[in-house]
């Protein structure tokens, strides 16, 4: 680590800091405090299909892959006042749903799918957009997205009341391939054509994953570190 690197750590050490007891604070205030500082949040667009084929979306931020080997997925859902989320609804009767990311380009129609619709309600049909169906699995995908992953639900943990969270495994992923470059048989990921969104602080705060750095992972080998330099 450089001397300016050190300098700034050291400052951000020496500034005062505040403690919260979570314990003895309400849900809404931990709420506030955690989705405002664990943040930029990828979005998982969740699509599902109730046993009695009713089709449902709705954007999901508290979203992350969690492995490859297996290919696994995880998002939070979280607690609504009167009845379950129908998302979580139909995950639970069905065990599938498909994510589908969410370029710049769709955020008008993924925040159109946040209404509370009642469960009979398609929300896609809301927003206007069209879907393709999926190879196998049930929920349909959306057309428009960039990235979709077809999933079929490995775990279910209920983390609170009401509140939930759900591991899927990846079963086939649908890229555009405006989104992919170079080799065919091993292509890679053009991220400024996915120009994905994420979600930020507050109610309303997104943010565009274009504003990027490089920074090289460091070898042990290559370290030279000693207690000295670090002080």
């Amino acid at each position: 680590m450089t001397k300016a690197a050190s300098k700034r750590v050291h400052d951000l050490v020496s500034q005062p800091q505040r403690h919260f007891d979570f314990a003895q604070i309400s849900g809404a205030d931990r709420y506030r405090l955690m989705a405002s500082t664990i943040m930029p949040r990828p979005i998982a667009w969740v699509v599902t299909r109730s046993p009695d084929g009713c089709i449902n979306a709705a954007p999901y931020s508290f979203f992350n892959m969690f492995g490859s080997d297996r290919p696994v997925v995880a998002f939070g859902i979280l607690a609504r006042p009167d009845v379950p989320k129908d998302t979580a609804a139909n995950i639970r009767a069905t065990g599938e749903f498909v994510v589908n990311l969410v370029p710049f380009d769709l955020v008008e129609a993924m925040n159109a799918t946040c209404v509370e619709a009642p469960p009979e309600v398609d929300e896609l049909d809301l927003a206007g957009l069209e879907t393709l169906p999926s190879i196998a699995v049930a929920p349909p995908r959306i057309a428009a997205s960039p990235v979709a992953f077809e999933c079929r639900r490995t775990h279910w943990l209920d983390t609170g009341p009401g509140q939930v969270m759900v591991v899927g495994e990846v079963l086939h992923a649908h890229y555009a391939q405006h989104v992919l470059t170079g080799d065919p048989q091993r292509p890679r990921v053009d991220h400024a054509a996915l120009d994905l969104v994420g979600r930020m602080h507050g109610a309303s705060a997104y943010t565009r994953t274009r504003d990027l750095f490089d920074l090289d992972r460091p070898l042990w080998q290559d370290a030279q570190i000693t207690p000295t330099d670090a002080s």
